[in-house]
């Protein structure tokens, strides 16, 4: 590590009344990958966007190559050195690699955009990092890891001295994101610094330097990586040490009814003859590796997507599940891995989020009571201990913890007997995943039964009574959870007919 390229200090920010940020610190070096850890709602994206200008602060200083820095936009942090992966890539899927690569600053030939320079100009680049990426294919035909690839190529290509990745291997496979730290690597040694906001441990471990952690707003502490523990992290993060241990044995009483039967579902290439009970009080999980068809299963179930073939019998009774309202009408509910595609209305209320999927039950002589909806979303989001300012807030502002905890309200107020958790604790820090693990046990405590789609073993072997292991559409493996390890997941995972 070099000289320090970044100092903050004493960062305060103000919305609406809300201290957001009170008075943080933090500092980055050349050639360091400094992570930023903190619960969701800590204040990490907010300090993020006063560094680049989105935000103005209302205290504090930056200090940028030893220049004191006050950004007004995007554009002026960039033309300073400064980039941002964002967790949600801003790109263009209609346009080329090379185009999304060189807008706004394309080479020309004359009046016309010089395509053919632009194409080889992108190649060089792609060559020199190491990427292999064919700068003439469309960008929506890439997968995420590989767009994200062309972000940090095009971020390097403007001569960026300081990277900030934001969740970047949130929706990466494994191979993904291997080539994502190798690159960081090579970016490493080439003295740029990255800033690293994750909520995995063990990539932490891995690809970061030093730790700054916040909480609540605040600046709690910077640490050497390799000085403390996985747990040491995590106390700083929450206030409290959370245990994680694999569950020993089964909650599920051997005589529990079944609620749910699925036989012989087919949908598509990636549903191939799944067949699977599910019991009262039952967590079931759902392992794979990504394009297993574990999500595929969870939305033919829920009507989401058409099945071929196959019956489904709820308490015993065949019923025909073609929309999500007849899955719905059924008692079965679906909170998506992408929430903010398929799950929430972000220009919405926390109230209206909570309420839609019960909107009947708040109509009197064909008006809405909004004060009932207040009052029941405000109910349900208390027992989730949802961070809001108050049921009025519009989703989009709050953190994706929070934007979570809404969604399972939703559901909450419908009253469902099945949950199909996909992904549930995707994108959100260590202290929400633990708040989400004791509801999604209270849940079944109550009788509940839930279906649990998860990438994470960790979470997989903590959470479930019984694991369903696929592979390229197949059931594998049924495991009790008294005989599964991660090995063992992981050997009927690759297991291919």
């Amino acid at each position: 590590m070099g000289e320090t390229i970044l100092k903050m200090q004493g960062i305060q920010k103000y919305f609406s009344g809300v201290h957001a940020l009170r008075g943080v610190d933090f500092e980055l070096r050349a050639g360091e990958v400094h992570a930023l850890m903190g619960e969701n709602g800590a204040g990490k994206s907010t300090l993020i966007k006063v560094l680049c200008g989105i935000h103005k602060r209302d205290g504090g200083s930056v200090e940028l190559f030893g220049k004191n820095v006050n950004f007004n936009n995007i554009a002026e942090s960039q033309n300073a050195g400064i980039s941002v992966i964002h967790q949600e890539l801003n790109m263009m899927g209609h346009l080329t690699v090379a185009q999304n690569m060189f807008i706004g600053r394309e080479p020309k030939k004359g009046i016309f955009i010089d395509d053919k320079k632009m194409e080889a100009d992108a190649k060089k680049l792609f060559d020199k990092m190491g990427v292999k990426i064919d700068p003439s294919t469309k960008l929506g035909d890439l997968t995420v890891g590989k767009q994200q690839m062309v972000e940090i190529t095009k971020a390097v290509s403007r001569e960026c001295k300081l990277l900030v990745l934001d969740e970047p291997t949130a929706a990466l496979t494994q191979p993904e994101v291997e080539e994502l730290f190798k690159i960081m690597n090579d970016l490493r040694d080439k003295g740029i610094g990255m800033i690293y906001i994750s909520h995995r441990m063990d990539e932490i471990n891995r690809i970061s330097d030093r730790v700054t952690v916040m909480r609540d707003g605040e600046y709690v502490d910077t640490v050497n990586t390799a000085d403390v523990t996985k747990d040491d992290i995590v106390k700083m993060m929450v206030g409290r040490t959370i245990m994680g241990e694999q569950k020993a044995a089964s909650a599920v009483p051997a005589d529990a009814p079944v609620i749910l039967d699925v036989r012989n579902l087919n949908a598509g290439k990636e549903v191939k003859n799944v067949s699977f009970q599910l019991r009262k009080g039952e967590i079931l999980g759902f392992a794979g590796l990504m394009g297993a068809g574990r999500t595929e299963v969870a939305r033919a179930l829920y009507g989401a997507d058409p099945k071929q073939t196959g019956d489904i019998f709820i308490n015993g009774k065949k019923v025909n599940i073609k929309i999500p309202a007849d899955a719905v009408k059924n008692g079965i509910c679906y909170l998506s891995e992408d929430r903010k595609r398929y799950g929430l209305m972000l220009m919405k209320s926390v109230a209206e989020n909570s309420a839609i999927a019960s909107i009947d039950q708040f109509i009197s002589g064909g008006w809405i009571n909004d004060k009932k909806i207040k009052q029941v979303s405000t109910e349900y989001n208390l027992k989730l201990r949802t961070k809001t300012p108050s049921m009025d807030q519009l989703l989009k502002n709050l953190s994706g913890g929070n934007q979570q905890k809404v969604i399972i309200a939703r559901w909450l107020i419908k009253n469902c007997d099945i949950f199909i958790f996909d992904e549930p604790t995707r994108g959100i820090d260590v202290g929400a995943k633990s708040e989400i693990y004791t509801l999604m046990e209270e849940l079944a405590q109550q009788g509940k039964s839930i279906i649990m789609i998860s990438s994470e073993l960790p979470e997989v072997l903590r959470m479930s009574d019984r694991i369903i292991v696929m592979c390229e559409g197949r059931i594998t493996r049924e495991l009790d959870i008294a005989d599964a390890t991660q090995e063992e997941i992981m050997k009927y995972a690759t297991m291919r007919d």
